[in-house]
């Protein structure tokens, strides 16, 4: 809304227009089209899936087929897609909804949403203790990975996709709540080839001996560190063990290795299509996160074991004695109230709306008898949703399932003239003075740029002529690319980055940027600030400083600050400096109150070389909090 209120337009090179992708994409789930509408009960044209998925909350990200996939990945030239091949959608997921990951987690969520399908009850079988299997962990484990919790999937029955897809969520949560087996890792066993009871154990890694899986030789667990060092999939996680003197293990009673976590299962207990009864144990360092992995896989695919949503539980003995039962399928209650689920989203519902909207995503809700002045709910929160920790993400439940294109946006004034939102919401005032000094630069001719917050170091330094004292910038600690090593510590080189994309637009470009940067703080509890830059640029066949220099102006009188004379701390005046990145002579720091707030100046021509600028340009930039 604010880019269309003030006419804003994006130079569509050399600019970013997603915060997914500066923060690293969402979690994407591909599954099969035709398997995804049997499961759904009904079949859908794309537009009407994309509009399902818009209104669930997710994203209908490509659509794309097997063979497509594969040829992308061995970089072959693309061809037609034959009729018969399995056409493939690829969907994106919110990061903390780990029930969604796999086809049986999302088509159940959207039969739910869609009232095909009651919320299904998650028990555990009725086993006796006495009949329960038993998890003794040894107390050598606590110094490497002390947690393991265990369940028993029984009576499942797999086909190749069901197969598929149980493999395949357990490679997503590896990557996502597990980060790549560091905090949890997950593994499955045919339960027939195994005896309880079952330990887990801490050993010497020469002590260790097994056929692990896809080989058909025994290897000592030393020799097994060596072996997969060549392995492309498995050598990313030897390091979180390796250097240990112990390696975690687990044994059957016959002394048969299960697994050696993270890094391997056993070949004997490997499932195959024709296993029936699964055995999932998942170690970790974080008990919390093991809980909520074990919990989505045996939701997720106990709808597949002979007694449909029941788990059998497995007893976990510490080493201490202590006695739990896994998994703990148990749901928690939660207390909201209605008045603060309406507030907040800014729309009025009844009591039996806000809990039929409840019950498609998910969360079983009941008006409470307790409160007597106002309506409150009973939340019940399923093992399957992990992610709803606090009545704000009970509120966006319910707006999800109202649909928030039904929520209007309206401002309303409140008793200090100020405009809000509907609800109880205000802008905070440093957004509220960030979207005004918007919109008076964009009236004033220029044109709005969003760039990359991470920027390699060259371009933060050296390519702006400055010199790096390593007091400064925030250093991203293990970079993807040498095009994202640091957190920019001014919008400078953003700003230059877009000019030099768009080079060959018609002169003059008028451009600028309102955005964080970070800096080094010894003083904050993370190390860093943040500090709200407004940055602009004029770009054309002279440098046109007196453009820039009347932009500083306008921007300090639409704020109510006077120019005063040199020592004056009512207003603000201009002063010398002497910035490498601007041109000696032709550039001035700004001076609030006292305290340095900016500088602008003639781009020296060295650093428009260094980001291959053919004309002349000038800069400011201003510290927008120095306002405040």
């Amino acid at each position: 809304k604010r880019f269309r209120d003030s006419e804003h337009f994006f130079l569509r090179r050399g600019c970013s227009h997603s915060l997914r992708d500066q923060n690293g994409a969402m979690p994407t789930v591909s599954v099969g089209r035709d398997r995804l509408f049997a499961a759904l009960g009904r079949t859908y044209t794309q537009e009407e899936f994309e509009d399902l998925c818009f209104r669930f909350g997710i994203e209908l990200d490509d659509v794309t087929t097997e063979k497509a996939i594969v040829r992308k990945e061995k970089h072959l030239d693309e061809e037609e897609a034959d009729e018969d091949e399995e056409v493939i959608y690829k969907i994106e997921v919110p990061a903390n909804r780990y029930d969604l990951l796999c086809l049986e987690g999302l088509a159940q969520a959207l039969r739910v949403f869609c009232e095909i399908q009651e919320i299904p009850n998650y028990k555990l079988s009725g086993i006796s203790k006495n009949e329960m299997l038993k998890m003794h962990v040894k107390p050598e484990t606590s110094v490497i990975r002390p947690f393991v919790v265990c369940a028993v999937l029984r009576g499942v029955t797999f086909d190749k996709a069901r197969y598929n897809s149980f493999i395949d969520l357990q490679d997503k949560l590896h990557q996502n709540i597990c980060r790549r087996r560091t905090l949890v890792a997950i593994g499955t066993h045919d339960l027939d080839k195994l005896e309880g009871p079952f330990t887990y154990e801490a050993l010497p890694p020469s002590s260790i001996t097994f056929t692990p899986l896809k080989q058909e030789r025994n290897f000592r667990a030393d020799e097994l560190m060596e072996f997969y060092k060549s392995d492309l999939k498995l050598k990313k996680f030897l390091h979180i063990i390796e250097d240990s003197p112990v390696f975690p293990v687990l044994y059957d009673s016959k002394r048969t290795v299960l697994s050696l976590p993270p890094i391997i299962n056993g070949a004997h207990s490997a499932i195959t299509l024709e296993t029936k009864n699964v055995f999932i144990e998942c170690t970790a360092t974080d008990l919390t996160k093991a809980k909520i992995v074990l919990n989505t896989m045996v939701t997720a695919f106990s709808e597949y074991c002979a007694d449909k949503f029941v788990i059998e539980p497995v007893e976990v003995i510490s080493s201490d004695g202590k006695s739990n039962i896994y998994p703990d399928l148990s749901v928690y209650n939660m207390e909201v109230s209605l008045s603060y689920i309406t507030g907040l989203i800014g729309v009025s519902l009844e009591a039996e709306e806000v809990t039929k909207f409840l019950n498609r995503m998910q969360l079983h809700a009941k008006q409470s008898t307790s409160a007597k002045k106002q309506c409150n709910f009973i939340v019940s929160v399923p093992p399957t949703r992990s992610d709803v920790l606090h009545p704000c993400d009970v509120m966006e439940d319910v707006a999800i399932a109202y649909g928030f294109n039904s929520i209007k946006d309206k401002a309303v004034a409140d008793n200090k003239g100020s405009k809000r939102l509907a609800g109880s919401l205000t802008l905070l005032p440093l957004n509220e003075i960030s979207d005004l000094i918007r919109k008076e630069v964009a009236l004033i001719g220029f044109t709005e740029v969003l760039t990359f917050i991470l920027c390699s170091k060259k371009e933060n330094f050296a390519m702006l002529n400055r010199k790096d004292d390593k007091s400064r910038a925030v250093i991203i600690g293990n970079p993807r690319s040498s095009d994202f090593e640091a957190v920019r510590t001014s919008l400078m080189p953003g700003i230059l980055k877009t000019v030099a994309h768009n080079k060959d637009h018609p002169k003059p470009i008028k451009i600028f940027e309102v955005g964080d940067v970070a800096l080094l703080d010894d003083t904050r509890d993370v190390g860093a600030k943040n500090l709200r830059q407004l940055a602009a640029l004029y770009c054309g066949a002279n440098a046109g400083f007196e453009i820039i220099h009347g932009l500083v102006d306008r921007v300090m009188e639409k704020n109510g600050v006077a120019f005063v004379s040199p020592g004056d701390k009512s207003g603000y005046y201009i002063e010398r400096s002497d910035e490498p990145e601007f041109l000696a002579g032709r550039q001035a720091r700004i001076i609030y109150k006292g305290n340095h707030a900016g500088t602008f100046g003639i781009v020296h021509p060295e650093v428009l070389n260094n980001f291959d600028i053919p004309d002349p340009c000038s800069f400011v930039e201003l510290n927008i909090e120095s306002f405040l």
